[in-house]
């Protein structure tokens, strides 16, 4: 698809590196709002703009780093069964990539990862599943969520993104003997309903 401006091939990491940035430098600028409220940073509720893709692409990159810092620490811990262990690390390769997208396209205004505590489940094989199935679930209606507040350039960036933890949604449910896709659609969240479920996961400390 040469010729097209702002095409972005999903396997190149260095040209999605260079569309997230696009989709968030305004005259060469990086913006980003809003406070942290609760451990993830204050959506704004105006028209879609760059600035508001920045704040939706900082709240994303706290969801993102949490789902590293597990995957890196299942694989870190080495005691999951092989199927799930395998899983691990190849979604940690993927989520760490997430988080560098991110953090390169948010720039100096990046956030820093948050304090995490897993508990068992890192090294106990139901747990983690358990787990994983709901981080990435999470991580889907989240964007989804934010989807009609992105700009058209930041929805295509997330959508590089949300595609992949969709499939590991899809993949852990199978290892786990459970389906895939139980259902034809997934339904968004809301930042705050984001903000109970990962209250109720218990993952991150002082959230």
């Amino acid at each position: 698809m040469a010729g097209i401006p702002g095409y972005l091939r999903v396997d190149d990491p260095d040209s999605r590196d260079r569309f997230l940035k696009r989709a968030l430098v305004v005259g060469g600028t990086f913006l980003v709002g809003g406070a942290a409220v609760g451990g993830l940073p204050r959506l704004a509720s105006s028209a879609q703009s760059p600035e508001q893709d920045a704040e939706i692409f900082s709240f994303a990159l706290v969801l993102e780093q949490l789902q590293a810092a597990f995957y890196d620490e299942s694989v870190a811990q080495a005691t999951l069964p092989p199927k799930l262990l395998e899983f691990a690390r190849v979604a940690s390769g993927h989520e760490r990539q997430h988080v560098s997208y991110l953090e390169e396209a948010l720039g100096m205004s990046a956030r820093e990862a948050p304090e995490t505590d897993f508990g068992e489940a890192t090294i106990d094989a139901e747990a983690f599943a358990a787990a994983a199935a709901s981080l990435e679930d999470l991580a889907v209606a989240a964007y989804n969520g934010q989807a009609a507040n992105l700009t058209a350039a930041g929805l295509q960036a997330a959508a590089t993104i949300v595609s992949v933890d969709a499939r590991h949604a899809a993949w852990i449910r199978a290892i786990a003997g459970r389906l895939p896709a139980s259902q034809a659609v997934d339904a968004p969240l809301s930042r705050a309903e984001v903000e109970e479920r990962l209250d109720k996961i218990g993952f991150i400390r002082g959230a």
